[in-house]
């Protein structure tokens, strides 16, 4: 079975910095900051378990290779 991780690497830093900069700009443009605030709460709730659920599946996809290779 092939895995390609890369999209969820993608999706992992979307959800943890790519939310929070459009929140930010959207906090610019109507001088609301909370947004950011809550932006913040919510791209660290949805990045960090992402991140660590995709190194975990990233390690055992190595763990596999290297077993495939011996």
């Amino acid at each position: 079975m092939k895995e390609n991780l890369k999209y969820a690497w993608i999706a992992s830093w979307f959800a943890l910095v790519g939310q929070l900069l459009f929140f930010i700009g959207v906090s610019f443009y109507t001088g609301e900051w909370r947004y950011v605030m809550w932006s913040l709460l919510v791209s660290i709730a949805a990045g960090v378990p992402s991140m660590i659920r995709t190194s975990h599946a990233q390690k055992q996809v190595e763990q596999s290779k290297k077993e495939g290779e011996s």
